[in-house]
């Protein structure tokens, strides 16, 4: 992927509705409410337990900066209208992997189903493939439909499914559904 030119701690990617745009300090605040939602939690493996507004504070100044200062990640804020309604990242930018970028991404309880997941993911993949990705993939648990239709809407293919890849917090592990979207398309 050619990313000459692209100066990842301020690129923005825009949607017809969204701005996909940097994480800033006054976005704690939903990041926090919306990342103690049982659902967002429910599928986020990374996140701290408990989950904090300290914690929010670093990722929005901290954790998404860093990925994107370092050349590793396009984490985005989702923005429409002027509100955060959720966040979204391109991954493993810089790492060669053969699946190529991830594209990852959780909407806010206050903003699901207007189609802003499905939205953010294609725009992603698009910006991706645009610099010359080979392929851009995204990983969804076996148990989230809401997420594989996600990545299906966003022009994502299901290519199968990868057994017990994921980890969660309690010690058990999980399935995903490997999505792929290619130059074609």
């Amino acid at each position: 992927m050619d990313l000459t030119g692209v100066d990842l701690t301020t690129e923005a990617v825009r949607t017809d509705r969204l701005v996909l745009r940097p994480h800033r300090p006054e976005d704690a605040d939903a990041v926090f409410r919306a990342c103690r939602d049982a659902e967002t939690r429910r599928w986020l493996l990374a996140l701290p337990e408990p989950y904090t507004r300290a914690a929010a504070e670093e990722f929005v100044t901290v954790t998404s900066p860093r990925g994107r200062a370092e050349g590793r990640d396009l984490s985005c804020a989702i923005e429409a209208d002027g509100e955060l309604v959720g966040s979204c990242g391109l991954h493993h930018l810089d790492d060669g992997r053969r699946l190529g970028p991830e594209v990852g991404y959780w909407v806010a309880p206050w903003a699901r189903r207007r189609g802003y997941a499905s939205e953010a993911a294609r725009a992603l993949a698009d910006w991706a493939l645009e610099r010359g990705a080979p392929r851009v993939h995204l990983l969804a648990d076996v148990g989230n439909g809401t997420s594989q239709a996600v990545a299906e809407r966003a022009g994502f293919v299901r290519e199968g499914v990868v057994r017990s890849c994921l980890s969660y917090r309690d010690g058990s592990r999980a399935d995903a559904v490997l999505f792929g979207r290619l130059p074609g398309d």
